[in-house]
């Protein structure tokens, strides 16, 4: 007998899958996809993850073979994570909540993450911030029989570029299956809205769906304030728009919140602004579309365009979208340091397997499988599900990545334009001053508030404490944060990264 010990996703094509089990398809989707699980396990095995398009992470139990089963999905949007006691057994769950303060779980600090934290600013890799807690990586299956753990990788990320296709019947190609995945994403009973930045990916996504409502995130600073943009969007689309304006006072009153149910500490200064956008759009939705996953698939990062110059160099360097804090300057500010901890190994392996593709292709391939899955999807994730909030991204989805994966990379990124494709594909519903606008990012004013003593009052707190002191040489953070005050605002991403993460220990370690 099959059974399922935990699960969060949203299975897309369970339609197709609900035929080929047998299963009902009028029954309520928690019970039908239970149902596509377990019954997919028993005609498939092993090889049901690659039946399954969508967001997931489970936990199954076959009762006669007395063995755990434990999948997360291709490219990791649900967390899973796990935990062997000193007695054998096996504590998991898609939230480290459920691990902690079951019995045999004993709560110590992985210290060495910090210095992998203080360059990514989030916890790549299979280890956490807790020690013994490890994540099951994107694409992976764990096996859990007789105390034996055993992992597999059933899928990652492959790409084998084809020239035979034109640009824009690449571009043909993306918007036929994203006209696919609308009609997959929800079922016509269900009513969704749509998270609109300034940006392509949201527009593109926005214009694709049925949406009659769209949601942005603003600020009274002008040069900031992408939801002006996103209104001129929404107003061309015909749908209604919303912008929750977001204070300096707001945003760092919710810090604590976020590392509580982040888990992890996360220092992209956008999770704050994510945070307090899900919690204004849960007060009229529970369902919301958002575009994550082109930047990584399509080629939409600036620094992508360095990739030609970067060349063979770029495996002693390049270990995703952010790189903070060098070896030289960790090793002078922290308490302990380990000169074998060093982030580039985490993506080692990623190089060896990319050997003979090109610059741009590996850079891709690191960031969906370290960034995507450390920062983005987390984040994601974890905030909207505090919030109460369902989303569903469009984009993540093994169908429109095989098309990343056989694009060359001169339909991706040139001399003028990146995601040059995808643009292509989003002007087909889309004015060109939109679908070709030039990237911004999900910008913050953290690097002003950051500096304003009318608003950073904890973070001088943290600085200041034992706390700081107990992982930092209080001298060398002083004088980062002197210089940050003095004028260097390009500093404002060291102090944030640090404080997230005295924040998140001071949650998980000291109050609680």
């Amino acid at each position: 007998m099959i059974e399922i010990k935990a699960y969060r996703g949203h299975i897309r094509n369970w339609e197709a899958l609900c035929g080929a089990l047998s299963v009902d398809k009028a029954l309520p989707r928690a019970e039908r996809e239970a149902a596509i699980l377990t019954k997919g396990y028993e005609a498939w095995g092993n090889a049901l993850p690659d039946r399954l398009y969508g967001m997931f992470a489970f936990a199954l139990c076959d009762t006669e073979a007395d063995k755990l089963i434990c999948v997360r999905d291709h490219f990791g949007t649900k967390p899973f994570y796990y935990y062997q006691t000193a007695d054998g057994r096996l504590l998991y769950g898609t939230m480290i909540r459920d691990i902690i303060g079951q019995e045999g779980f004993v709560k110590e600090l992985n210290e060495q993450m910090l210095q992998i934290y203080l360059t990514l600013t989030y916890v790549a890799g299979e280890d956490t911030f807790f020690k013994g807690v490890k994540k099951l990586m994107p694409g992976c299956l764990l096996e859990f029989q007789n105390g034996k753990a055993e992992i597999t990788q059933y899928w990652r990320p492959r790409f084998a570029p084809d020239r035979s296709k034109t640009l824009e019947e690449y571009a043909d190609e993306i918007h036929t299956t994203l006209q696919q995945m609308m009609r997959e994403v929800k079922t016509p009973d269900e009513t969704a809205e749509s998270f609109l930045s300034g940006g392509v990916d949201s527009s593109y996504v926005l214009a694709m769906s049925d949406a009659k409502r769209a949601d942005s995130c603003g600020y009274d600073e002008e040069r900031f304030d992408e939801s002006r943009i996103a209104a001129k969007t929404a107003e061309l689309l015909g749908v209604e728009h919303s912008v929750a304006k977001i204070t300096p006072q707001q945003y760092f009153e919710i810090v604590p919140y976020v590392m509580y149910n982040m888990e992890q500490p996360l220092g992209d200064a956008s999770a704050i602004v994510f945070t307090l956008g899900c919690l204004a759009t849960a007060e009229h939705t529970k369902l919301c579309y958002s575009g994550e996953g082109a930047d990584e698939f399509f080629g939409g990062y600036n620094m992508y365009r360095n990739a030609e110059r970067y060349g063979d160099n770029l495996r002693t360097f390049y270990v995703g979208n952010t790189n903070i804090m060098k070896e030289e300057e960790k090793a002078r500010i922290l308490q302990h340091y380990d000169p074998e901890v060093l982030p580039i190994r985490l993506v080692e392996h990623i190089y060896e397997e990319d050997e003979g593709l090109d610059p741009l292709t590996k850079m891709s391939d690191v960031d969906i499988r370290i960034w995507l899955e450390g920062d983005i999807y987390l984040n994601v994730d974890k905030m909207s599900t505090a919030a109460g909030l369902e989303i569903r991204m469009p984009l993540t989805d093994r169908r429109i990545f095989d098309i990343a994966s056989r694009m060359p990379s001169e339909f991706k990124v040139n001399d003028e334009q990146n995601k040059v494709a995808f643009r292509t594909a989003a002007a087909k519903v889309l004015p060109a001053e939109i679908a070709f606008r030039k990237k911004l990012g999900f910008i913050v004013p953290i690097r002003i508030w950051l500096a304003d003593e009318t608003y950073n009052g904890d973070v001088r707190r943290l600085l200041e404490s034992d706390i700081c002191a107990k992982f930092f040489k209080p001298d060398e953070v002083r004088a980062i944060y002197d210089e940050y005050i003095g004028g260097n605002s390009d500093l404002w991403r060291k102090i944030w990264t640090i404080y997230t993460f005295l924040v998140w220990y001071e949650e998980y370690f000291v109050k609680r």
